[in-house]
């Protein structure tokens, strides 16, 4: 499993700041001075870069990734980041399937004891994981497809592949079919990806990138 140590101060600001994400287009990396950009000019705000990292939205570079991408689009946003966040604070869901504010305690020592961290920093997780709850789905069911897991550094490399197969909303491959060529066998695989309906080109790119560089190069 898995649980984040990264958090932001200013976690009430949090919904607004998700739901500046999904507005304009995705950069090709997000800094400090894109932040600067949108209006999140305190140096505390810097602190959403590692977040946005542990919840699989950038990469280690900060660019964004298919789930970054997926997340813009409004009719899929909270299942993909109630995804992110079970993925992220996975080790929490263990004790608690259902964690709320009522379940604080539980949860500030869970990260106490794991990170080896203050009180403080302990409270500051805390906040940063309950305000997260409200803008995500969690109940979506467990056949949706997995993008790359989190972790603390952000995404795992060697998920790449498996990221780039379940951008989509599902990806299938027919059975192996093998095949005698010149007495020698050889095996095919027929592999579909089911794209989301959405407007927006840049889902479709960035699926296709991830395709491109991960499946053919």
């Amino acid at each position: 499993m898995a649980l984040t140590d990264a958090y932001v101060q200013t976690h009430g600001q949090i919904p607004e700041f998700f739901s500046t994400l999904s507005q304009g287009q995705a950069p090709p990396q997000v800094t400090n001075q894109y932040l600067r950009d949108l209006g999140f000019t305190s140096t505390n705000h810097r602190a959403y870069i590692p977040l946005l990292k542990a919840l699989g939205f950038l990469s280690a570079d900060g660019a964004p990734t298919a789930r970054y991408h997926l997340y813009r689009d409004g009719s899929q946003s909270r299942r993909v980041l109630g995804e992110a966040i079970k993925q992220a604070y996975g080790d929490i869901f263990v004790i608690r399937s259902n964690p709320t504010d009522a379940d604080r305690p539980l949860i500030e020592g869970k990260f106490k004891s794991s990170h080896n961290v203050s009180d403080i920093v302990a409270k500051r997780m805390t906040n940063t994981f309950l305000a997260l709850l409200p803008l995500a789905d969690l109940s979506a069911s467990s056949t949706q497809p997995s993008l790359a897991p989190s972790s603390v550094n952000g995404i795992d490399p060697s998920s790449a592949q498996e990221s780039a197969m379940a951008a989509s909303s599902a990806v299938a491959s027919d059975p192996v079919r093998p095949s005698v060529s010149g007495g020698r066998a050889s095996l095919h695989y027929n592999i579909q990806v089911h794209l989301p309906a959405t407007k927006d080109i840049e889902v479709y790119n960035a699926i296709f990138k991830s395709l491109r560089e991960h499946l053919l190069d």
